[in-house]
C-alpha cells in the first residue's frame, strides 16, 4: 500500500517512519510512504502557501493554488505507477472521527493521499474539488494535521497483511469486536503482593477465553458503555 503525505513540515515524519514497526514495514516493501513539502508547489517567490481569510478574522488560510498543483501532480504520478488514483483524505477536526472501522475501510484502499491542514484551515474550493473525505482523530484542535496524519498512517498500516507479523494481533484487541480489550499480564506471577488472576495461569484455554470475554465486557461497561449500545 502507498501513502503520500502532503505537509508543510515533512521532517516531522522522520521519527515515526524511521523507527519500530513502520520502519520494518517500509524496509520489507509492505508499505510505501512518500512525504511531500507543499511549499514545492508554491508559485510565490517566498514559497508562501497561505493568505488572509476573506471576510476578515484571525489567522491565515491555506491557498488553493499550491494544493491543486500538488494533488494533481501526485495523482498523475500515482496513477502512472499504481494504475489507480489515490483516495484523498484531509485530516481535519471537522471530519468523520477516526475509528478502527474507518481504519479498516481505508486499509482496503491501494493508495492514500493525506493532506495536513494548517493555520485557520484550507480554502473550501480545494476541499470541494480535491478531497474525497475529511477525517478527525477526535474532538480536539491541534496546531496542524501532521500528528493526526501520523496516526492515520500507523492505524491503517498495522492492519495490512504482514505488517505486525502475527495476523491475530489485530483481531483480538480494543474495538475489533465492538468492545475494549481485556487486561494483560506477564511474568512474574506475583509482584509486590499483586497476583496474576489464577485462571490465566491454569493452562485451561476455555477458562482463559471465558475470563477474557467477561473482563473485556466489564472494562467496556465501566469505561465506554456507549460501545455496548
Amino acid at each position: 500500500m502507498r501513502f503520500d503525505v502532503l505537509t508543510l513540515f515533512p521532517r516531522m515524519f522522520d521519527g515515526i517512519l524511521g523507527e519500530s514497526i513502520l520502519k520494518r514495514a517500509i524496509e520489507a516493501g509492505l508499505i510505501q510512504v512518500e512525504v511531500h513539502d507543499l511549499r514545492f508547489w508554491s508559485a510565490d517567490k517566498h514559497h508562501k502557501v497561505d493568505d488572509k481569510p476573506y471576510g476578515g478574522g484571525p489567522g491565515m488560510v491555506m491557498r488553493p493554488e499550491p494544493l491543486f498543483a500538488a494533488v494533481e501532480e501526485l495523482q498523475k504520478r500515482v496513477t502512472k505507477d499504481m494504475e489507480q488514483r489515490s483516495h484523498v483524505v484531509l485530516v481535519s477536526p471537522q471530519g468523520e472521527r477516526f475509528t478502527q472501522k474507518v481504519a479498516a475501510r481505508l486499509a482496503e484502499k491501494p493508495n492514500l493521499l493525506l493532506i495536513c491542514g494548517h493555520y485557520e484551515g484550507v480554502d473550501q474550493r480545494a476541499i470541494d474539488v480535491l478531497v474525497d473525505e475529511e477525517i478527525s482523530i477526535g474532538d480536539v484542535v491541534l496546531t496542524g494535521g501532521e500528528i493526526p496524519a501520523m496516526a492515520l498512517v500507523d492505524g491503517v498500516a498495522r492492519l495490512l497483511p504482514g505488517v505486525l507479523g502475527d495476523e491475530s494481533s489485530t483481531q483480538d484487541e480494543s474495538f475489533s469486536e465492538g468492545r475494549l480489550e481485556y487486561p494483560h499480564y506477564t511474568r512474574p506471577a506475583e509482584f509486590r503482593g499483586m497476583n496474576v488472576p489464577g485462571t490465566l495461569i491454569s493452562g485451561d484455554h476455555s477458562r482463559v477465553a471465558r475470563w477474557r470475554s467477561r473482563a473485556a465486557f466489564t472494562r467496556t461497561l465501566q469505561r465506554r458503555p456507549d460501545l455496548l449500545l
